[in-house]
This record gives C-alpha cells, structure tokens and sequence, in this order.
C-alpha cells in the first residue's frame, strides 16, 4: 500500500533508510536550474542512474516545495513517484480520474 507525504523529514528518512539520494536529470540539470528531480537508489540492483546528477538534499527540497510537489512512496519497497499535490488535492475528494 502505497503513502503519499510532502513531509521533508519523513521522504529523507524514507529515501536514506532505502540508500536513496536526491537526484536531478542531468540534462535539465545546471547552475542557474535544479531541472527536474528524483529520488536515485545508485547501490539498488538493476539500478540505471547515469542520467541523473546527484544534488544536495536543500537543493531537492527547494525544487520540491517551488514546483508543489509530493512524494508517492511504498514503505516496503523502492517504489516512489514525485506527483503534484493538486493531484493528491483533487484524489483525495474523490476525483480518481486526477493524473498521478
């Protein structure tokens, strides 16, 4: 059963207890913009990371809260997906046609 939170403290707990760290895709990534941001578990198996540039945690959290982001996340797992919290608003009063 997947959650969904925009709580700082609880994705950073989440994504460290998981070997996650935050992550830009390199392509948007620059000096003047973090570019479009993600969660990357480097040591997972399987794991295909080499488009995404590692950024600091203050860095992912400024991005995240600017463009109004929440995190989708399945505690038992690595699942996680970064979705508006319009989305979350509209789901959560019974929309279920609201893209995620």
């Amino acid at each position: 059963m997947s959650e969904t939170t925009t709580d700082h403290d609880a994705i950073r707990r989440w994504a460290e207890s998981k070997g996650g760290r935050p992550a830009a895709v390199d392509r948007t990534h620059s000096d003047k913009d973090v570019g479009l941001i993600r969660i990357m578990f480097p040591d997972a198996p399987n794991s295909h990371h080499e488009n995404l540039v590692e950024i600091t945690w203050d860095e992912f959290f400024k991005e995240f809260d600017e463009r109004r982001l929440a995190l989708v996340f399945d505690d038992r797992s690595l699942f996680n997906k970064l979705v508006g919290r319009d989305t979350v608003d509209k789901r959560e009063h019974g929309d279920h046609k609201a893209h995620r």
